[in-house]
């Protein structure tokens, strides 16, 4: 691995790079805050994929992406005055040294739960911070992974089940209510107002119960599901590839037939 210095070096000649980027390079001088901000939130989902698949050398490469991005507002930044790259770094490392007084200070904790109590308190007082327990949250953050850190930020005050097995009972009641809403719905849904419906809510209130108990068990359920969608697709591009090699069009296939290759795709693995 790099030494220290070695990282350093690193590090400054990526500035050096930025800086020659943004001078010499049209599409690069062009850029602004507004028109990088949706190519950030795609590196931010293409490192998140490659985490998901464990791929050392792709997470690297990914890394890379975000940083370039940090780089590109702080060098903006500097630019109007308003902030540079060491503005970035001094500031972070502040907010962690406040943030970690079990390291820094006199506090105590002994786990990683004790930890994130300590957070939670930590936040409410810091300059500038979360004025209320759910303030931090982004509203833009996705739904599945905004349910887990509102759950987990309440229950971080004590806000939480006694025992998390107390949880399914909540999960069988949602599911109930989902339920009864769905004889009251009718059954052609060409018809119905789905969206903004009590059908739509209840089943939030299902996604929402179970995204605790996942939360409980000390599941990621955003991790989870993209565990399933990917053996969905490993499992389904199995039979179209069966399907090819048969000659056939999957549109031309019954539920039997792929039901069949699916079930073969399932044993090979």
């Amino acid at each position: 691995m790099s030494s220290r210095e070695e990282q350093l070096k690193a590090f400054g000649r990526l500035l050096d790079i930025m800086d020659d980027l943004r001078e010499k390079c049209p599409w690069d001088r062009k850029q602004t805050f507004d028109s990088l901000r949706q190519n950030t939130i795609e590196e931010t989902f293409e490192l998140a994929t490659a985490i998901s698949r464990h791929d050392m050398t792709e997470i690297s490469k990914e890394l890379g992406d975000v940083l370039l991005h940090v780089v590109f507002y702080a060098k903006m930044g500097s630019e109007t005055g308003d902030f540079d790259i060491a503005d970035v770094c001094n500031r972070l490392c502040d907010k962690l040294i406040f943030r970690h007084p079990h390291v820094y200070g006199e506090a105590a904790a002994q786990n990683a739960e004790e930890v994130s109590h300590l957070w939670e308190q930590v936040k409410l007082k810091e300059k500038g911070g979360n004025k209320t327990v759910l303030g931090g949250i982004p509203d833009s953050l996705p739904s599945l992974v905004k349910a887990y850190r509102i759950q987990d930020k309440v229950a971080n005050v004590g806000f939480d089940w006694e025992k998390r097995e107390d949880v399914w009972e909540k999960v069988k009641e949602e599911i109930a209510e989902f339920e009864t809403e769905l004889r009251n719905t009718p059954a052609d849904l060409s018809s119905a107002k789905v969206e903004g419906s009590e059908m739509e809510a209840e089943f939030g209130d299902v996604l929402f119960a179970l995204i605790n108990a996942a939360r409980l068990y000390k599941i990621r359920p955003d991790n989870a599901l993209e565990r399933t969608n990917l053996k969905f697709i490993r499992r389904f591009n199995y039979i179209e590839s069966q399907a090819k090699t048969q000659g056939k069009e999957l549109k031309d296939m019954t539920l039997t037939e792929m039901d069949a290759l699916w079930n073969e795709a399932k044993a090979n693995e």
